[in-house]
């Protein structure tokens, strides 16, 4: 019986492997660096695994020191402050229209965005470019072509 229990204890202990703590207090809104960040032995869900999977990254939200590092808790730099002008881009079958826009949050590439067209005083909701445009409509995700624009 004391065999079974023993067996029964060690295939529930849960998986321990090094995971990515904060060394320090890290606000909201800051980009991760290496002395932000150390390894440590201990089991989290959703924890980053390994520092330079974090580098370079923007905390979404205040990150404590000793506490694990998710990936949910990090997010893309923002390109777009709130209240920043930016150019409000539709694209569709050779035709393009840019205009001025206000944002109305905090975004970075790839993420969604509300913006105030400054010409018709319309919201929209658009996607942030790399290149910091918030684009509009059904070619929204395919506008990375627009190097030279």
């Amino acid at each position: 019986m004391f065999r079974s229990l023993a067996v029964l204890l060690l295939a529930a202990a849960p998986l321990r492997a090094e995971m990515v703590v904060a060394t320090r207090t890290i606000p909201a809104g800051s980009v991760l660096e290496a002395p932000d960040m150390a390894l440590r032995e201990g089991s989290a869900t959703g924890a980053v695994a390994h520092p330079d999977e974090a580098l370079g990254l923007e905390a979404r939200v205040a990150l404590y020191p000793g506490r694990p590092i998710r990936a949910a808790d990090l997010g893309p730099p923002a390109l777009i402050e709130r209240n920043q002008l930016v150019t409000l881009v539709y694209r569709r079958s050779g035709l393009l229209i840019a205009t001025e826009a206000r944002a109305l949050g905090r975004a970075g590439a790839g993420d969604i965005v509300k913006v105030m067209n400054l010409a018709s005083r319309s919201t929209v909701t658009g996607q942030v470019d790399a290149a910091g445009r918030v684009i509009v409509g059904p070619s929204a995700r395919l506008l990375h072509d627009l190097e030279d624009f």
